[in-house]
């Protein structure tokens, strides 16, 4: 027979938990401490802690002004980790109105989207564009999971950077892309042309 923990002892450990990793979900807290998502919830009312969507967009916030590609407002997806220039995670949470109505399963548009700004926002640059994107769908999303993307710049070649998207749904690796981002310098933008060259 398991011990149950007095609520002070659980409080104290929930606390901690969400100090170490502030995106875990209710449902998750739960059935980590054996206790009812409900009990979860007074826990973190009684403790002033608000709920995962809040505590991602807080730090969301804090990562969208590092950004330099894209603003804030176009990385699709909540940015929850940042470091110019190297690596970023961004988690996103489909909607009913992103999904195929016959199979409920959401449409790919907004999988690369996710991915591709994800991408965008990593780069150190002030201005860029997908030079070319080897992308893989490896299993269906469906409302209601929740996409944890992570990308990395693998290396950078002149104003070229390779860097890799992975997506997961849990541990379930859901899609990957590799792209080739082109920098484009501030001449560019001033001279506002139609044409841009990307070669490989």
């Amino acid at each position: 027979m398991a011990v149950r923990m007095s609520k002070v002892e659980r409080q104290r450990l929930l606390k901690e938990k969400i100090n170490t990793n502030p995106f875990y979900t209710d449902d998750e807290l739960a059935e980590m401490f054996g206790v009812s998502v409900q009990t979860i919830r007074l826990d973190r009312m009684e403790l002033g802690i608000p709920e995962v969507r809040e505590r991602i967009k807080s730090v969301a916030e804090e990562n969208y002004q590092k950004v330099r590609t894209i603003t804030g407002t176009e990385v699709v997806g909540e940015l929850i980790d940042l470091e110019l220039g190297k690596r970023g995670i961004s988690i996103f949470e489909p909607t009913e109105d992103m999904v195929f109505v016959k199979t409920k399963i959401v449409k790919g548009q907004y999988i690369y989207s996710q991915a591709e700004s994800l991408a965008m926002s990593v780069i150190d640059a002030s201005a860029a564009l997908i030079g070319v994107a080897n992308i893989k769908y490896k299993f269906p999303v469906k409302v209601g999971d929740r996409l944890v993307a992570k990308a990395e710049v693998i290396r950078q070649r002149g104003n070229k950077y390779f860097v890799w998207v992975k997506i997961k749904v849990k541990d379930k690796e859901v899609f990957r892309g590799k792209f080739i981002l082109v920098a484009i310098d501030e001449d560019f933008l001033k001279k506002r042309s139609d044409t841009v060259e990307v070669s490989n």
